[in-house]
């Protein structure tokens, strides 16, 4: 079992979860981020941490947001590791709950 980065992270890309995970599963793409389920170790650390509670547990995530489990193995291929946490993207504040967002995804 891994966790699984969610739509409420897309257009916000808070990274405090980044420097809790002790396996660098995190990686990093324009105004997402994603966790490789091959190199995720289940911890739990980073899931308490996102202040978009966009992290789930893939036993604990909502129905309607399990396309997001292969989204994130797939993109996890495509994007580079992070490791340092950043600051969120401009208007965070804005996106932050607002449902829907995977349109606004960029690849």
């Amino acid at each position: 079992m891994a966790f699984v980065v969610t739509d409420n992270c897309i257009l916000c890309k808070y990274t405090d979860c980044v420097e809790v995970c002790p396996v660098d599963c995190f990686h990093e793409g324009p105004n997402f981020l994603v966790i490789d389920p091959e190199e995720c170790i289940d911890c739990t650390l980073c899931e308490p941490e996102c202040p978009a509670n966009a992290i789930y547990s893939e036993d604990d995530l909502p129905p309607e947001q399990r396309h997001f489990t292969p989204l994130n193995a797939e993109l996890a291929q495509k994007w580079p590791v992070i490791t340092e946490r950043k600051d969120p993207l401009a208007d965070a504040e804005q996106w932050d709950g607002k449902p829907n967002k995977l349109p606004h995804l960029e690849r």
